[in-house]
C-alpha cells in the first residue's frame, strides 16, 4: 500500500509543478492578482500535502499502521477540496460560495497530520 501512496505524492507534485507554471505563465495575463493569490495558494497547500503523502509512505513502511492510510487518503480528499476549490474560485470568481468548501479541506488536513502523529505515537 505504501507504494500506491507514493506514487499519488509524487504524481500530485508534479501536477503542483504543471499548475504552478500554468499560473505563474498563463493565468496572470486572464485573472485579476487577487484571484492568481488564491489560485498560487492552492498550489502550495498541494504541494505541501502531496509531500505528506510521501511522507506518510515512508511513514507506513516503518510503522505499518492503518491510520496512515486513512491519513493520506484525507490528505487527498484535503488536496480535493481545498486546493480544488481555490482553483474553481480563482478561475469562478462569480461563484463565492465555492468558498464554503475550502474549510473542510483544511480540516482534511489537519486530521490528516493528526492521524499521522497518533500513528507514530502508538507505535512508540
Amino acid at each position: 500500500m505504501h507504494k500506491s501512496i507514493l506514487k499519488t505524492g509524487i504524481l500530485l507534485s508534479a501536477l503542483s509543478v504543471v499548475l504552478g507554471a500554468f499560473a505563474a505563465h498563463g493565468l496572470k495575463k486572464i485573472v485579476s492578482q487577487n484571484e492568481l493569490l488564491i489560485f498560487e495558494t492552492g498550489v502550495k497547500y498541494q504541494f505541501y500535502h502531496s509531500f505528506a503523502l510521501i511522507i506518510a509512505a515512508m511513514l507506513f513502511k516503518e510503522y505499518n499502521s492503518q491510520k496512515i492510510i486513512l491519513a493520506a487518503k484525507i490528505f487527498v480528499i484535503g488536496i480535493l477540496l481545498f486546493s480544488g476549490s481555490l482553483y474553481l474560485l480563482s478561475i469562478m470568481p462569480q461563484y463565492p460560495i465555492l468558498g464554503m468548501i475550502t474549510p473542510f479541506g483544511g480540516i482534511s488536513f489537519i486530521t490528516g497530520w493528526l492521524l499521522l502523529f497518533s500513528a507514530v505515537k502508538a507505535n512508540q
